[in-house]
């Protein structure tokens, strides 16, 4: 397991309606919210922040309602993509796609 420390390289994001921030205990925050489970995958080389996946499962103010989010961090450019979490696999997909921007200090 690599140190959450590593973690303070990646800078503040916004995502379309979406802020990431970077927590000192390792675990994003997503519009203020702490996701249930985290999952840090390397794309290139182990504790390579600069090519990293990262993804969460976030409740949101809906009661029974979860979001299911990835972000793709690769050379300096992030993305986030977003799925609404549905009990029915029958149900239509919500998934969308966002470009993100470092939050300046």
């Amino acid at each position: 397991m690599t140190s959450f420390l590593s973690l303070n390289v990646i800078a503040d994001s916004q995502c379309g309606s979406y802020k990431v921030h970077w927590a000192d205990d390792g675990l994003a925050r997503i519009n203020g919210a702490k996701p249930e489970t985290q999952k840090i995958t390397f794309l290139k080389k182990e504790g390579d922040f600069n090519n990293v996946k990262f993804e969460w499962v976030v409740a949101t103010d809906q009661p029974g309602r979860w979001v299911g989010m990835e972000f793709i961090g690769r050379n300096g450019k992030a993305i986030l993509n977003a799925q609404w979490l549905q009990a029915n696999m029958d149900a239509p997909r919500h998934y969308v796609s966002y470009d993100c921007v470092k939050i300046k200090g």
